[in-house]
């Protein structure tokens, strides 16, 4: 930082266009420079802070949905407005956007003179957003709120993640220190309590502009948060003149200009933000060097190629017995499970004679003995002698292994035994019969039974 220089206009006005053209140009000669770029930092008053929400799928139009969107999100219209915008948030559903805007025909009186000066203004931005880049410059990317307190009131920000995210501003309408401090304090409140909420230290910087020494100790008693006195502050620059004396929103307007990887706000470009495109050097060179890569790839021995294949013809044959030996055991692993699933259909087709005996042992009460037993394949046929045969059959019935239970004969009383004698037939529950398959003929044509 070379030169400074500041100078002193009508009290509780911003000087007009004619004023302001005639001071920068004084202020050039005085620095002895014709050639700069000239950053207009507009007041806080003139502009239009705003927060928007759009979905992450307009990412790559952004510049065409904010013109578009402008006049629902600010009082003006893309056409009677200078703009520009901050990426602030983005999520997979959507993007956060800090926007500043600002009506066009007001700063376009002090462009015009600017001009009629031989003076070419490359930059718009606000001054809290300059004094927001100060912040960062000297503390990192630490959040905070800022005061900016002159004699007749005060404005301030919240420095968010880089953007001025809420801004406030008042007048003073007494003279008694207090009752300003007062005042000051409920703005300092809420907003170190909005800090608060969103996880960030509650920390304050101020700069005091023509305010009483009163006002600023009062404040320094009052305020319980980390507080840095801006204007009492070494601002890691190399500044001429003493810190008091350095027009700080101007300091700040030139590193945000200067600062490579910035995202700087500029009005005058409404949104139109440039894409980075790589050198022309440089494509030149990958250019070539993709030229070269492709002369040895086409000019290289066909040999190489030969030996990649014999040594893949080579680990075929080295394989050749691995693979016989898997397919060997592929087979074995398919018959196994054929050999399972004949066990399984076996045992599950039809009930086992064991169960069916352990079966009518539960069944039939302990007056019946049996005589003689046949199980077939889908039947069962039982005799026996039972002190009364009467019951049986509802017994058997309700056995879940057995269905339509009769008596193969009649029943007879054997006197000596003092018994009921019966025969009695039955099907095996969910076994059907298979049909016979017709007998092989001999030779003779002759059927065998």
């Amino acid at each position: 930082m070379k030169q400074t220089r500041e100078f002193s206009f009508e009290e509780g006005k911003y000087p007009q266009p004619e004023v302001l053209a005639s001071s920068a140009a004084l202020a050039l000669s005085e620095f002895t420079t014709s050639e700069a770029e000239i950053t207009l930092c507009i007041p806080k008053a003139w502009a239009v802070f705003k927060t928007a929400e759009f979905p992450a799928a307009v990412k790559e139009s952004l510049s065409n949905v904010v013109s578009y969107e402008l006049d629902r999100i600010t009082p003006f219209s893309a056409e009677n407005a200078y703009y520009d915008f901050k990426l602030l948030g983005e999520t997979p559903e959507k993007i956060t956007l800090f926007i500043v805007a600002a009506r066009s025909d007001l700063i376009d009186q002090y462009r015009e003179t600017f001009r009629e000066k031989g003076i070419h203004i490359s930059r718009i931005t606000v001054n809290l957003s300059c004094m927001e880049a100060l912040n960062s410059y000297r503390d990192g990317k630490a959040d905070s709120l800022f005061l900016d307190i002159r004699k007749e009131g005060f404005e301030g920000a919240l420095f968010i993640k880089g953007a001025v995210m809420n801004t406030f501003s008042g007048n003073f309408q007494t003279e008694d220190e207090r009752v300003q401090a007062d005042v000051l304090m409920s703005e300092i409140q809420t907003h170190t309590d909005i800090l608060k909420l969103s996880g960030n230290p509650e920390r304050i910087q101020i700069l005091f502009k023509n305010s009483t020494a009163g006002l600023r100790e009062i404040l320094k008693s009052r305020i319980t948060h980390p507080l840095t006195i801006v204007n009492e502050t070494y601002l890691k620059l190399k500044t001429p003149g003493q810190t008091s004396e350095i027009p700080y929103a101007a300091v700040g307007g030139v590193i945000e200009s200067l600062w490579p990887k910035r995202e700087s706000l500029n009005l005058l470009s409404r949104g139109r933000h440039p894409v980075e495109k790589a050198p022309f050097a440089l494509t030149i060179i990958l250019l070539v060097a993709l030229l070269a890569l492709w002369v040895l790839y086409i000019m290289a021995p066909l040999r190489v190629e030969e030996k990649r294949v014999q040594e893949i013809d080579l680990q075929i044959m080295q394989r050749k017995d691995e693979v016989r030996k898997v397919e060997a055991l592929k087979k074995e692993v398919e018959n196994i499970r054929k050999d399972i699933a004949a066990i399984y259909t076996f045992k599950t087709r039809k009930p086992m004679a064991l169960n069916i005996l352990k079966e009518l042992t539960t069944v039939l009460p302990k007056t019946v003995w049996l005589t003689r037993l046949r199980i077939s394949e889908t039947k069962v046929e039982m005799e026996g002698y039972a002190t009364s045969s009467s019951g049986l059959l509802a017994k058997l019935e309700s056995s879940p292994y057995f269905i339509k239970a009769e008596f193969a004969s009649p029943t007879f009383r054997d006197t000596r035994l003092n018994a009921d004698r019966f025969n009695i037939k039955m099907e095996i529950e969910g076994i059907k019969e298979e049909p016979q398959k017709p007998a092989k003929q001999a030779e003779g044509g002759d059927e065998e039974e």
